[in-house]
């Protein structure tokens, strides 16, 4: 069990390092709340990830601890999609093992590009 509280840095997330610079990544898009970089195993042309600077575990905690944070995400998630797509994409939130979050820091993919199949 994790002891790190909202919104403080994990140690030992990957995502906190990314974001305080400490393991490189390719940005593609920032605001004051949120980071957008090119996820390192691909599943669309256009693979993105856009994550609270603030640790959350998942998105429902980030929803209820800052649901504008939230909205800021969503955002600069629909500004990477027109800067680097058509503008129209896909964006995937997993929330739990089960549900295939691999990383314990909230975050949204955005996946364009292509004719995305349907579920």
């Amino acid at each position: 069990m994790s002891t790190e509280k909202a919104g403080e840095k994990s140690d030992d997330c990957l995502f906190c390092k990314i974001v305080a610079g400490e393991v490189p990544a390719e940005v593609v898009g920032q605001s004051d709340s949120a980071v957008a970089f090119k996820d390192i195993d691909p599943k669309a042309p256009v693979h993105v990830l856009v994550v609270p600077r603030r640790h959350h575990a998942d998105v429902g905690a980030l929803a209820g601890a800052s649901p504008e944070v939230l909205a800021d995400v969503v955002g600069l998630a629909d500004q990477v999609a027109s800067d680097l797509a058509d503008g129209q994409y896909r964006l995937i939130c997993n929330v739990g093992p089960k549900a295939g979050q691999t990383v314990f820091h909230a975050h949204a993919h955005v996946l364009a590009g292509t004719q995305l199949a349907g579920f």
